[in-house]
């Protein structure tokens, strides 16, 4: 295929902004292909977004509208760790305009799957501790990069609603990470190696940490 048939729509995980695939965009672009990385709302590094009326929809919404605003075709619509919960459902809304999904380290949610209940019980201690803060976001680490902001609460709690439209999409990639202790993802690359629709990626996480230090 010709590059310039497809674009690249990066979306991260949480706690980063767009920031986190500028290495892997930047290598790209010089490729030759078309790259847009997107900060979701609250996650911006300057601004001050009300985090508290922020959930999964707002994320969701926010893609759908960049894609149909920008006339985004053939779009292969990639998402790290949290956003597997944002591909999916923008994927739901808008099945016509994608041409791939590409879950790196991601959830792969169902209807009325959370990012709460599918995550582990040790993400789920994260969460609940770093909302201690205010209550409405969830506090990322200390002495990471600068970059990364407190993560509205309300987009790991929402319970995702699906049509089953994403389903029609027939390129659909797990890439599976391992290497870091803790990953909430083998259950799902174990589910997901086997059953059909699915192109199966594994490697080690060092191929990732050259753009983000911590799994999120």
């Amino acid at each position: 295929m010709e590059k310039s048939e497809r674009t690249y729509v990066f979306i991260p995980g949480a706690w980063h902004g767009g920031w986190a695939f500028d290495l892997i965009v930047k290598k790209m672009e010089q490729e030759g292909e078309k790259c847009i990385p997107l900060t979701l709302p609250g996650l911006e590094i300057k601004g001050r977004t009300q985090k508290r009326i922020i959930n999964l929809d707002t994320h969701i919404q926010y893609v759908v509208d960049l894609l149909v605003k920008g006339d985004i075709t053939n779009v292969i619509l990639c998402g790290h760790s949290y956003a597997g919960m944002v591909i999916t459902g923008v994927a739901d809304r808008i099945p016509e305009r994608m041409y791939a999904l590409v879950y790196i380290d991601a959830y792969t949610p169902k209807d009325g799957d959370s990012c709460w209940s599918l995550t582990s019980e040790e993400y789920k201690h994260r969460f609940a501790t770093g909302a201690a803060v205010d209550g409405f976001t969830v506090a990322g680490r200390p002495g990471v990069d600068s970059r990364r902001r407190p993560h509205p609460l309300g987009t790991f709690m929402q319970s995702i609603r699906l049509n089953g439209n994403y389903q029609q999409v027939r390129h659909r990639t797990f890439i599976y990470m391992t290497g870091w202790e803790g990953t909430p993802f083998t259950k799902q690359y174990e589910t997901l190696k086997d059953s059909p629709g699915w192109e199966p990626v594994h490697c080690n996480s060092s191929l990732w940490t050259r753009y983000n230090e911590r799994k999120s």
